[in-house]
């Protein structure tokens, strides 16, 4: 299992709290592999960029209405966090749906 988020992310540290045995990545300092942000925003399009946040408010019209991806390249805080690679599937944010499939709790 594979935890994309930011190590300064209070819902990113509670999910690697929670879900122990797992590999962190943070997609500040290593980026997002493009493999993994391609197949992320093929399965949750638009919901993967995080546009409540700090960074997005902060973005130019222009810059908001670019390639996601690229976005996220660029501004790797705008990912909505923390993404989860587990068993082939890959599962976004730490709501009450991703701890139930993640530790099979309801």
């Amino acid at each position: 299992m594979i935890l994309y988020g930011l190590k300064s992310c209070d819902t990113c540290r509670k999910a690697l709290k929670s879900l122990g045995d797992v590999t962190f990545r943070d997609v500040r300092a290593d980026g997002l592999p493009e493999d993994v942000a391609r197949a992320a925003y093929e399965r949750f399009g638009g919901a993967l960029v995080n546009r409540q946040s700090a960074t997005w408010r902060g973005l130019g019209e222009a810059e908001r209405a670019g390639d996601p991806l690229a976005l996220i390249a660029a501004h790797p805080a705008l990912m909505k966090r923390p993404l989860i690679a587990a068993g082939g599937t890959l599962y976004l944010g730490w709501g009450k749906d991703v701890q139930a499939a993640l530790m099979g709790k309801g």
